[in-house]
């Protein structure tokens, strides 16, 4: 009983040793990388539960890009007739 006991203990110990071997092998790389899974991520948001969202963010950076262009066409303007 003992020695059946033992050699039970080490087929576990060997199955467990092969397959952590296994394991050990050639780790496998995604199939995407980061950048392309964030912006499908980011498309994927705003046709999901947060489209409203998403879209009212793009319109505030929108019009902020759009002011900030406007200010510094009015500073450029004022600079160039002060001269």
């Amino acid at each position: 009983m003992i020695a059946s006991r033992s050699a039970e203990q080490v087929a576990v110990a060997l199955a467990l040793a092969a397959t952590l071997v296994a394991g050990c092998g050639e780790s496998k790389k995604p199939k995407v990388d980061a950048a392309t899974e964030q912006r499908e991520a980011l498309e994927r948001a705003k046709k999901g539960p947060y489209g409203e969202q998403m879209k009212a963010l793009d319109k505030a950076k929108a019009l902020g890009d759009d002011i900030n262009k406007k200010a510094s066409e009015s500073v450029d303007k004022i600079e160039k007739d002060a001269k």
